[in-house]
């Protein structure tokens, strides 16, 4: 799912000096994206992970319907 928060992945075969400097300067420069990630953030800091992931756990176990 493409949540628009951050470039496009670099394959590692690509990665470079210039390639990597390319996508830093597409984050910094990109008001939509770090409008997005700071939404995405708040949603995060809202939800109670522990909690999902002791209910995902049992849920992998059988313990729950």
């Amino acid at each position: 799912m493409r949540l628009g928060v951050s470039p496009a992945p670099i394959p590692y075969q690509k990665v470079s000096e210039k390639t990597l400097a390319a996508a830093i300067e597409v984050v910094l420069g990109d008001e939509a994206m770090l409008q997005k990630a700071q939404e995405l953030g708040e949603k995060i800091r809202g939800e109670d992970g522990v909690a999902n992931a002791v209910e995902a756990f049992h849920r992998h176990l059988g313990l729950m319907g």
